[in-house]
């Protein structure tokens, strides 16, 4: 059975993420480590033209993380809907400014904050999607009861919405910027009792890189035990360049994938296999 696939995908939301893509596309070059950059669609034209040369690279995928990261749904963490013509406006325009900018067809979308059942039974949101021309979405990143960490969930189609052309491509883990208090929400409920990973649960918030790549590491571990297809944890660019400026925890999980021999890959390519294999092709 060959190595899951490994992923770094990047929520790319708000003005202080262009100083961290600079030194996050640093390493990834380094390492000639393939990513996806979900990039909500105001933040990407406020600074088009520093973007495009930053990311306008093979390595890179370049997906909607929608508009401007209202909520296609009710979020409990998140708050509520937008209106449906605001739900338009995220899928449409998101997926507009990212191929206005780059000229190259924008085939993912990632939904601010993620929903616990991605978005089964939102049949009106996926008639969108498809209208728009997506091929993934990625919304699935939580656990159940809204917990986290979310766990290693696979790919699967909504054809049981009558969607079967529309492949949800989950994120996994936790939202690391939660692991740091960058949203400044404190102790709160977030985990399982019992947990579903207890390993993946640290006593505190998290004090510096070496200890945010061992948690990564938990993860990576889990998806080789449980011959996984690919696995994809949960990153935000600007919590990354407050936490980790020197981007050593990036450094740390490049090598550990390597050495455990992962297949790098973006959510486009993780597509591209499953649409060639199927699901448990793996």
């Amino acid at each position: 059975m060959p190595a899951p696939l490994y992923i770094p995908a990047y929520d790319t939301e708000s003005p202080r993420c262009l100083e961290a893509c600079r030194r996050i596309v640093a390493v990834h070059r380094r390492h000639q480590m393939p990513a996806t950059f979900f990039i909500v669609g105001k933040t990407l034209l406020a600074n088009a033209d520093e973007y495009r040369k930053l990311l306008d690279d093979p390595l890179f995928e370049i997906a909607s993380h929608t508009w401007s990261h209202r909520m296609l749904l009710d979020q409990p963490f998140c708050g509520p809907a937008t209106t449906p013509e605001g739900v338009r406006e995220e899928i449409f325009r998101g997926k507009e400014a990212v191929e206005q900018v780059f000229g190259r067809p924008c085939i993912g979308i990632r939904s601010g904050c993620g929903f616990v059942d991605g978005l089964r039974g939102a049949k009106h949101v996926l008639s969108l999607v498809r209208e728009a021309g997506f091929r993934y979405v990625s919304t699935l990143l939580w656990g159940r009861d809204y917990s986290l960490p979310a766990p290693l969930n696979q790919p699967f189609t909504y054809a049981d919405d009558g969607f079967p052309d529309i492949w949800e491509l989950p994120g996994h883990g936790w939202h690391e910027n939660l692991l740091k208090n960058h949203n400044n929400w404190g102790p709160r409920r977030l985990t399982l009792w019992p947990p579903q990973m207890p390993e993946a649960i640290p006593p505190a918030f998290l004090k510096n890189a070496e200890e945010e790549a061992a948690l990564n590491r938990v993860f990576l571990d889990k998806a080789i035990r449980d011959g996984a297809l690919f696995v994809s944890l949960i990153w935000h660019p600007w919590s990354l360049l407050r936490f980790d400026p020197d981007m050593r925890m990036l450094e740390l999980t490049f090598q550990m994938a390597g050495e455990l021999s992962l297949r790098p890959t973006t959510y486009e390519g993780l597509w591209r296999e499953i649409e060639r294999i199927g699901p448990s092709g793996h």
